[in-house]
């Protein structure tokens, strides 16, 4: 058992990777190539955005905090899974490891509240299109994009405020992650309290989002089928199912794992390989789905690349 006062000073062990040696360059080379290919694709929306005046409207503003926060959830994870494989090491520090939920959590639910956010901005431009202007003024947009950062906050940070007052009967992790439900596998009691709360959230990030795109894509879809414009329908439609691939793909990745991790007959292996899926397929997705193939960001980005070749002869 460890008391409350000696956990700053506490050694976590992390699963084991079960890595075979031959396989190790491999792996860091792959992970390294994977995390930096991240970052360049969200770090390159995130410097279109700001650099173009044309692009600061709200549905490129809500992207550019979505970018914002894949980077941040893939540097929650790659820089000590990348130390962790090259070292062998699979130690972390109670802290470290607390920093690392806690992130983690952060942009799961800011990914959450983020695209719920841009579900109601192209509900609002989509089927009031003449009040659009009037709803998401800069004014407005200052208020829902802080409120939902602050409110992503809160939560996350009372979640991981309750695992503070327990002690700690344990330190090796069944997880390749810092999960709070992996935290809560240490505690010696007051899982009760925790797991209540931390299903109450669940409830309220899943509740909101789901709820929210359902009402706005079932006006959406009924706006398409009684406009008489073709071009608009097809449109609205892109529009719509650019969101529905990013929104579904976010329940799988987040679904799965918390499920699977309240199930015995889930396999331990995949359980384990979806607790890491979350921090690579919608940060590698995000960018191409949403910035490339957008039309304003792609024609910024290729006309920002032409003038640096042309300025270079």
């Amino acid at each position: 058992m460890y008391p409350n006062e000696s956990v700053l000073s506490l050694v976590l062990t992390l699963h084991s990777l079960e890595l075979p040696e031959t396989s190790i360059f491999p792996a860091f080379t792959f992970g390294l190539t994977t995390y930096l290919f991240i970052l360049l694709c969200n770090l390159t929306i995130i410097i279109t955005i700001c650099m173009n005046r044309n692009l600061h409207k709200p549905m490129y503003i809500l992207l550019l905090n979505l970018e914002i926060n894949d980077a941040m959830g893939a540097t929650s994870l790659f820089p000590q899974l990348l130390y962790s494989i090259w070292s062998q090491d699979r130690s972390i520090s109670y802290l470290a490891c607390f920093l690392q939920g806690f992130l983690a959590h952060l942009n799961g639910g800011a990914s959450y509240l983020i695209l719920t956010a841009m579900a109601y901005d192209r509900y609002i431009a989509i089927c009031c299109p003449l009040r659009y202007g009037a709803i998401m003024t800069t004014n407005n947009l200052v208020k829902i994009i802080t409120g939902m950062w602050l409110l992503n906050f809160f939560l996350i940070t009372v979640v991981f405020s309750l695992l503070l007052p327990y002690r700690i009967c344990q330190t090796h992790m069944t997880d390749l992650v810092c999960y709070k439900t992996a935290l809560m596998k240490l505690l010696c009691d007051g899982t009760e309290v925790n797991n209540i709360f931390g299903l109450s959230c669940i409830i309220f990030y899943h509740g909101l989002s789901l709820s929210v795109v359902a009402f706005t894509y079932i006006h959406i879809l009924i706006t398409c089928v009684t406009n008489k414009q073709s071009d608009a329908k097809i449109k609205a439609l892109q529009t719509c199912g650019t969101h529905l691939v990013v929104f579904l793909l976010l329940e799988f990745n987040t679904l799965f794992p918390l499920i699977s991790h309240r199930s015995e007959f889930v396999p331990a292996f995949l359980r384990r390989v979806f607790s890491i899926s979350n921090f690579i397929f919608p940060p590698l997705v995000n960018p191409l789905v949403y910035g490339f193939k957008t039309k304003e960001i792609r024609q910024k980005i290729f006309t920002c690349f032409k003038n640096k070749k042309i300025s270079s002869f």
